[in-house]
């Protein structure tokens, strides 16, 4: 099969969507021919390379507040192009809907849609794009949700056939967890990974900390819009002592990160998924989540526990107090080749 997957960024970028869409298209590269067409906001990256088998196409895009990626280069080279699967991905950004320009057999959709903008104005602005949006969807030929959550909303935001759409979990690749049973944990360490915006909830973790053992601290890998004001409430709180930030960590940094930890909190609005509660269930390490959206999906009040909205810091320091440092039991994580056999399963069928 030559197949075209269309995404808002790609590896070495970093992100939700970013690491579906590399994982599947490195496994499927391994028997397929794959080509992957992203924005490259920076500009700083290579044009066009191979890697790890999956050839890379980036384009010059206009991306506010790392928002949006409005790419008229990218657009424009889709209509050249021709494969048999063309598989756009993220109804949060515009690649998604210039995916629909190039010539394909079948047209497969992946939204990672969660409903809602990261802000007040993004929101306004997802609102406006719906009727656009709608029309890429029932242009698809088939939709691939990555929860159950994402798959309902979509039917009751777009009025979907349920038969139109197939869920497939994100994966994890578990031979990077197997070696992290050495790692010594520090049962003392609250760890947030992700994106710094309001709506992911890390102002609540900090706000809990005062009420917290000072001997307890809190780990915030990610950059984001909201990086300043989290520093700012650290420094009103006195905290700077108990709050690190760290950025840019390598993988085996990170896996060693969600492996030491004694806790993993997220405390997001709005999520299709999240890899990030997979990968610290996967290193052993009890998550805090939200009671919201997808997140739901992961409370079982063992490995993972659930609290509701409005977060009231008390309830979340009592909710750490009780988990922190212990170690989660067996939990079933499908692989991320699992996913890929999946997918090419779902690209086979379309074309048959």
């Amino acid at each position: 099969m030559r197949v075209l997957e269309v995404c808002p960024k790609y590896y070495p970028s970093i992100g939700g969507v970013e690491e579906h869409v590399r994982n599947i298209s490195e496994r499927l590269a391994k028997e397929h021919q794959v080509t992957v067409f992203a924005c490259d906001p920076s500009r700083n990256l290579a044009r066009e390379e191979q890697m790890n088998g999956v050839s890379v196409r980036r384009f010059k895009t206009f991306s506010p507040a790392d928002a949006y990626h409005v790419s008229l280069e990218m657009a424009r080279e889709l209509k050249k192009v021709s494969f048999d699967i063309v598989h756009g991905h993220s109804y949060h950004a515009l690649p998604l809907y210039f995916a629909k320009n190039a010539e394909a057999k079948k047209f497969v959709v992946s939204p990672h849609y969660h409903g809602h903008g990261h802000t007040w104005t993004r929101n306004i602005l997802i609102g406006l794009y719906k009727p656009f949006g709608k029309r890429i969807l029932e242009q698809a030929d088939k939709i691939v949700a990555i929860s159950k959550y994402e798959k309902q909303l979509l039917v009751n935001d777009f009025a979907i056939n349920e038969s139109k759409i197939r869920v497939i979990p994100n994966g994890i690749d578990h031979s990077q967890f197997s070696s992290l049973k050495a790692v010594p944990r520090e049962s003392r360490t609250i760890l947030y990974v992700g994106r710094l915006e309001r709506y992911k909830g890390v102002q609540y973790i900090i706000g809990a900390l005062p009420l917290l053992d000072k001997g307890i601290c809190l780990e915030i890998v990610g950059k984001g819009a909201y990086e300043a004001s989290l520093m700012a409430l650290v420094n009103r709180l006195r905290l700077n002592n108990r709050v690190r930030f760290c950025r840019d960590l390598s993988r085996q940094e990170l896996l060693e990160k969600y492996a030491r930890a004694g806790v993993f909190v997220l405390l997001s609005r709005h999520e299709a998924f999240s890899l990030v509660v997979a990968e610290a269930l996967a290193s052993r390490t009890p998550c805090i989540v939200a009671r919201t959206s997808a997140l739901t999906e992961w409370v079982d009040d063992r490995n993972c526990l659930g609290i509701d909205y409005p977060i009231n810091s008390a309830e979340l320091a009592e909710l750490v107090a009780r988990v922190i440092g212990k170690q989660v039991r067996h939990e079933r994580l499908w692989d991320w080749a699992e996913v890929a056999q999946s997918t090419t399963a779902l690209y086979r069928e379309e074309l048959d």
